[in-house]
């Protein structure tokens, strides 16, 4: 008889736990896909910043290997004499004139013969570089109807009592500057351009 008496009591629903109605865990799974989402966005936003920072040294890179272009071309024109550099001189990349307008970025066909390879520096960096005397036309510097972009004459050095030098000054009204334009393409298809100016 108490045995019986037993299993009724464990039956009896007023002692079974109540049911639960499952809004807990629709809350969990709820905060579980918001931490889920802002993981992803936080792995993202980190790739995205990688991905900037390489970009950038990318770049970087490309730009400090211009230098290679400069100094070659720069090698040339000391090499030369200045009635060399009164005409255009193509296979070397040289223009006697400035060659207006000069667009390196979206008008200048740097594929073709008209620019020089300066090489690969050994990062996967290739150089090329155009020159132009900063003339009008070819020619030399005072022939008539030209105009070049000349020392000033006013910078010219003084001599030892203080009055301006002539061979100087007429030198400098005869030294046409020289724009030295290079392109660095690089990996992941970095481009970059610079201009130097020299005399």
């Amino acid at each position: 008889m108490k045995s019986a008496n037993a299993i009724i009591i464990l039956l009896n629903p007023r002692n079974m736990p109540s049911r639960q109605s499952g809004i807990v865990l629709f809350i969990a799974l709820i905060v579980l896909i918001a931490m889920t989402l802002a993981g992803i966005a936080m792995m993202k936003q980190l790739g995205a910043g990688v991905g900037i920072a390489g970009n950038l040294a990318f770049r970087q890179n490309a730009t400090t290997a211009a230098d290679l272009g400069i100094e070659i071309a720069q090698g040339w024109l000391v090499s030369k004499k200045s009635m060399e550099l009164i005409a255009d001189d193509i296979g070397n990349g040289y223009f006697a004139t400035w060659q207006e307008p000069f667009d390196p970025v979206n008008n200048y066909s740097w594929s073709n013969s008209n620019s020089i390879s300066a090489g690969n520096d050994g990062n996967g960096n290739t150089v090329r570089y155009v020159i132009h005397r900063l003339c009008a036309i070819s020619g030399l510097p005072n022939v008539p109807g030209q105009h070049c972009v000349t020392l000033d004459s006013a910078l010219a050095p003084k001599d030892k009592e203080g009055g301006d030098t002539a061979s100087v000054k007429i030198r400098a009204a005869l030294t046409p500057y020289f724009r030295v334009t290079t392109r660095t393409d690089g990996p992941r298809g970095t481009v970059s351009y610079t201009q130097v100016m020299m005399y």
